[in-house]
């Protein structure tokens, strides 16, 4: 086990926080009648895989054991999976394959971006503020 693995986030349940807010922004997103909407062709997928990969990324940070990441990517691609059927079921917005895929390969892009060193960034983050904090 690394010096940074035994390490704990100072901050860890603000990084929590922001992290459900933004499982809140992506279900929202996800469910309401007029989602954002860029005008270019095809550009959602690009949003969907974006979105979701920054969702692995940043609790990856936050939870940095294997364990702990593998449940969180299987936890997000069922919950790309599961949004997409619950468009379907409102009736409003499209249920489509391509963007399940777009959600689990942006969750596995944003697993694989952290299997370094990328997933102690929010403790290095944490480390520059709290030593400058104290000088």
């Amino acid at each position: 086990m690394s010096v940074l693995e035994e390490q704990k986030l100072k901050y860890f349940w603000l990084w929590l926080f922001v992290g459900y807010l933004y499982i809140a922004y992506i279900v929202y997103e996800s469910l309401t009648p007029s989602p954002v909407d860029m005008g270019i062709d095809d550009f959602d997928k690009v949003m969907h895989f974006s979105a979701y990969a920054l969702l692995m990324l940043w609790f990856a940070m936050i939870f940095y054991t294997v364990r702990s990441r593998m449940i969180h990517a299987a936890l997000f691609i069922a919950l790309g999976v599961g949004l997409e059927f619950a468009q379907q079921a409102g009736g409003v917005r499209y249920f489509e394959i391509s963007d399940m895929l777009a959600n689990s390969l942006g969750v596995l892009a944003g697993y694989f971006a952290t299997r370094g060193c990328g997933k102690y960034n929010l403790l290095r983050i944490e480390q520059r503020l709290f030593n400058k904090a104290s000088a």
